[in-house]
């Protein structure tokens, strides 16, 4: 089935857009099974967090150039430390490996020790990875605050997930994916939360903007981290406390920004 300009196409859990020359893609499954479990975990050479929703993507691509950026579980988890020198160093961390590592017994080759928190600075794929076509430069431009504050209708919406762990119990690592698309532009927002319980906050964001009339692309990260009693004690004694340490909105001007990047490139029209 054709995606019409301005409007949807859903099929096989993929669902799309096409507006003004760009492509918005998502697609959304269940949880992977332990087959496919198994052989990603192989290929990653890291246990793979509890809910890994490994089919699911969400892809932005321009389609007069071929210029694309995806988000996808399996390149994300790719991000993720494998030499265990940036593990954190935790009472129950060697507990928590030596349980993972029995979760697929299957598997001939030994998970080395590895970022059990999953933290990854993953800020997208390119697509295709072709030399010729424009790539992104360093930039000290922001996103446009004022046009993303602007009520414009919303022609897709929506959030796709990409794996969650609750660490045995300790606090949560998730990664999820965004995505708003607008008559004149769009925006992604790709973001790593961690909560280690008595140890720390990590809110990693990647956004992505597209301004439609003049094929500028923005990416924009941001890493914000805090030791998890100081939020705690930001917060104060509120009854819903619980709650707001699950949500990353909320936790946002209470982690100070510890490295920026910002780049850009434009795309014909």
């Amino acid at each position: 089935m054709a995606t019409l300009n301005g409007a949807t196409d859903v099929s096989d859990g993929v669902e799309s857009i096409t507006q003004k020359g760009f492509k918005v893609s998502t697609r959304k499954l269940p949880i992977l099974k332990a087959g496919p479990i198994e052989d990603m975990t192989e290929k990653l050479g890291i246990t793979v967090p509890e809910m890994i929703f490994g089919d699911n993507y969400v892809r932005v691509e321009h389609v007069k150039s071929g210029w694309g950026i995806e988000f996808n579980t399996f390149d994300a988890l790719d991000r993720v430390d494998k030499t265990g020198d940036k593990m954190l160093k935790v009472s129950y961390s060697k507990e928590w490996q030596d349980n993972r590592q029995h979760v697929h017994s299957d598997i001939k080759e030994v998970i080395k020790p590895f970022d059990w928190s999953y933290t990854t600075g993953y800020n997208g794929t390119l697509l295709p990875s072709d030399s010729s076509l424009p790539s992104f430069s360093s930039s000290a431009q922001g996103l446009p605050v004022q046009l993303l504050m602007r009520r414009d209708p919303l022609l897709f919406v929506g959030t796709t997930d990409l794996f969650e762990d609750e660490l045995a119990d300790n606090g949560m690592s998730i990664f999820t994916v965004k995505y708003r698309v607008m008559p004149d532009r769009l925006l992604v927002l790709a973001r790593f939360f961690l909560r280690l319980d008595g140890v720390i906050f990590r809110i990693f964001d990647t956004r992505i903007y597209a301004e439609f009339s003049t094929g500028e692309i923005i990416r924009e990260h941001l890493e914000r981290e805090e030791n998890y009693d100081t939020v705690k004690s930001k917060i104060g004694n509120r009854d819903d406390i619980a709650s707001v340490m699950r949500q990353p909105d909320l936790l946002l001007e209470l982690c100070p920004i510890i490295k920026t990047t910002r780049e850009r490139l434009e795309l014909p029209v």
